[in-house]
């Protein structure tokens, strides 16, 4: 859930203020499946966006692309899913270490089953680290 990074400063809220024409190349690049959505987003929202976007140069391009998945998926969920998701993260980080790998393990393993019986030979796009 890196979409739940809070961030301070003025040059984030500078930041956020920005129309999606004035982003960066590496930011339109980073933030394209909201690109339709940008100019409409609240600040606090573009701000940890453009936090998190800081980091998309560095990731290889299995990562760019499970970044762009979670970015799209994220976009979709009503604000009570996006809540409900925060608690879920809270909570999971609250479990002894073991545990959360277990649990880690056993999401690896349903994807991968997931993916199995669909046919689909790509690795899965959601993975909890």
């Amino acid at each position: 859930m890196f979409l739940l990074l809070c961030i301070s400063g003025t040059n984030a809220a500078s930041a956020a203020s920005l129309s999606w024409r004035a982003l960066g190349p590496d930011q339109r690049e980073a933030l394209a499946p909201l690109d339709q959505q940008w100019d409409t987003l609240p600040s606090v929202q573009r701000k940890r966006l453009l936090e998190t976007a800081k980091r998309y140069p560095r990731l290889s391009p299995i990562q760019k692309q499970r970044y762009h998945n979670r970015l799209l998926k994220w976009s979709k969920l009503t604000p009570e899913q996006r809540n409900a998701a925060r608690e879920k993260y809270r909570a999971f980080n609250k479990i002894p270490v073991k545990q959360r790998e277990e649990v880690r393990k056993m999401v690896r393993e349903q994807e991968a089953r997931k993916a199995e019986d669909s046919g689909n030979s790509a690795p899965p796009a959601f993975q909890v680290r």
